[in-house]
């Protein structure tokens, strides 16, 4: 099947020529239908499309500008027409998201018992509040496209994320956020602000860390805290620090209102200095500071609730002493360039006589390591996010820079540094990565070219099955805190994470700033993967298997991020194999040229 390439430079695009909130709500239909057409297994070609919706008596007409094998579909403003003919020249993209859910719903969704009741309503009240936080996001880049003096180059990958995930039909709805709130707590507006802490008696604080941790300094948990605080308590209190909308959220819960009155909780309020929120909105970094906070935040993201569980807290520990034990030291001789970014320590506020709950506490931090040289370190997702009304992505910009030939030598760079070695530790230890875009960091070069990478998140670890003995053994354990799965299901999560979401997104993203064809682009990528095949398979029992299938299979696992939604799923919380919406799609390496 053919694939166009035709972009902002040979044609209008809407993304970059029309005001901020017509950007913002193109940007929502063309995200709503990769959505739709992915998730109803609908083919997609180069011209005219009419998405029917027969429910309504409606359809939803517009023109595919790029198609794109890896989901980066490019499409021409759409517009609604009935038995009558055209419904205005635009469509809007809440009008357009109440008719696809719709549909969707009376199709039955996915799961047994079909769409929920009032979940429809909840997705078109999300998607108009994304859209008009997107239109304020573009409006405030292109008016201040340039970071401000004390955002280095890692925190401006981290605020560039103004579109948010480009197959999700609300991408940056934050329902519970004020305007105002909003300016602060943004990493797309540059966002930053003080903490707000507690002062909690030492009978309702779990703590842990590990000791040794060089990012830790010598210091526990508690004194940690205490010294980014910058203050001293000398009353036998421990200090917790909180985000703003969490600590005044908190204090209408009973759990902590309790706490409270029976003096065992104090609120400070705001202490010490500024911090920025990353492309997470719930991780805070300092410039000056050794460590970052991943801080609970009950606001919901996409399609969760940001709020740690217990398990989760302790899971960065554990793979932090994995490490230090050598767990993964022959992924790490393979590929040098490779780390994984620890989170060393961690702190939880509990309840009087219940020392080990709840699993969900809602006041907790997890403490994770400023990685070494993070001043050449960029979030993938920053990387590839398009820029509305500025230009290529800060990818291309990137690629473009280094001449003809870049695009194919960067995907390469990127398959043999970045996503290989994510197989190999895969394969020598059977550790998951959930390593999507957003937890993917490249390390680059003064040009821009992909030297390594690192990984960061306590919660995304997966276990195969087969491995849980050789893990338990080297940890000196019975049990494990990792998600562990069988085999298989941990080659379907990583076929979606690694693949689709993050190493694709290079390829999808590249084409989509017109500097490569994508069939060249993924015939690259299958390349690397064949020739790391003898190393995957020397790695581990079976090794090269998944790196096989992608290799080989028609059709791979993809989440399915719209009817994720309508079901009302909460992935922080759901079981494991009940998690998301997944379906099987094809596989973008069948398209690679050859």
């Amino acid at each position: 099947m053919s694939v166009t390439t035709t972009t902002a430079t040979t044609r209008t695009d809407p993304l970059h020529d029309l005001d901020p909130r017509g950007a913002a709500e193109h940007a929502h239909i063309e995200a709503l239908l990769r959505c739709w057409l992915r998730e109803t297994g609908t083919d997609v070609t180069p011209g005219p499309l009419r998405v029917e919706l027969p429910t309504a008596g409606l359809a939803l007409v517009t023109e595919v500008t790029h198609r794109s094998p890896t989901g980066w579909h490019r499409f021409a403003p759409a517009r609604l027409e009935g038995p009558g003919g055209p419904l205005g020249p635009v469509a809007d993209p809440v009008t357009a998201v109440a008719l696809l859910s719709t549909e969707a719903a009376v199709r039955g969704g996915s799961r047994p018992g079909g769409v929920p009741a009032g979940e429809v309503a909840d997705l078109v009240e999300r998607t108009a509040e994304s859209v008009r936080r997107v239109a304020t996001f573009i409006a405030d880049r292109r008016a201040h496209p340039e970071p401000p003096p004390g955002v280095d180059g890692f925190l401006d990958a981290e605020q560039a994320l103004l579109l948010g995930h480009l197959n999700h039909p609300a991408p940056k709805s934050r329902d519970g956020v004020s305007d105002h709130d909003a300016r602060a707590f943004s990493p797309e507006l540059r966002g930053s602000f003080r903490l707000h802490w507690f002062a909690a008696d030492e009978s309702v604080v779990s703590h842990d860390a590990v000791e040794g941790a060089p990012s830790l300094a010598g210091r526990d948990t508690v004194a940690l805290l205490a010294d980014l605080a910058e203050r001293r308590l000398d009353d036998g209190r421990i200090l917790v620090p909180a985000h703003p909308w969490q600590a005044r959220d908190l204090l209408h819960r009973p759990r902590v209102r309790a706490l409270v009155a029976s003096g065992a909780l104090k609120p400070l309020g705001e202490l010490g200095p500024e911090w920025w929120p990353t492309s997470s909105v719930r991780t805070v970094y300092r410039p000056d500071a050794d460590v970052m906070l991943k801080l609970s935040l009950g606001l919901r993201l996409t399609n969760s609730r940001r709020e740690s569980t217990r398990t989760e807290l302790r899971r960065g520990l554990e793979i932090n002493r994995l490490l230090d034990a050598g767990y993964a030291d022959d992924t790490f001789l393979a590929h040098p360039g490779f780390a994984i970014t620890r989170d060393p320590a961690w702190i939880a506020v509990d309840e009087p006589g219940r020392p080990e709950g709840p699993d969900v506490t809602g006041l907790d931090v997890a403490v994770r390591e400023v990685p070494d040289g993070i001043a050449d370190l960029r979030c993938l997702v920053g990387l590839v996010a398009p820029r509305p009304g500025l230009g290529r992505s800060a990818l291309g910009d990137l690629v473009a820079a280094l001449g003809p030939g870049a695009a194919e030598r960067w995907t390469a760079d990127y398959t043999d540094r970045v996503l290989v070695p994510m197989l190999h530790l895969y394969a020598a230890t059977g550790i998951g990565l959930e390593a999507h875009q957003q937890n993917t960091l490249v390390r680059l070069d003064a040009a821009g070219r992909v030297t390594g990478s690192t990984f960061r998140d306590n919660q995304g670890y997966y276990l195969a099955t087969s491995h849980l003995p050789g893990l338990l053994k080297r940890l000196g354990a019975d049990s494990s805190t990792l998600a562990v799965v069988d085999d298989a299901l941990v080659d379907d999560r990583l076929s979606y994470y690694l693949l689709r979401n993050q190493a694709l997104s290079v390829v999808g993203a590249l084409a989509v700033d017109g500097l490569a064809d994508e069939r060249d682009l993924l015939a690259v990528l299958a390349g690397r993967l064949r020739a790391a095949l003898p190393a995957l398979a020397a790695a581990g029992p079976d090794g090269d298997r998944l790196a096989r299938r992608w290799l080989e299979a028609d059709s791979l696992p993809c989440k399915g991020n719209l009817l994720t939604r309508l079901h009302g799923i909460d992935e922080v919380l759901a079981p494991l194999d009940a998690q998301s919406v997944y379906l099987d799609a094809p596989n973008p390496l069948q398209e690679a040229s050859v």
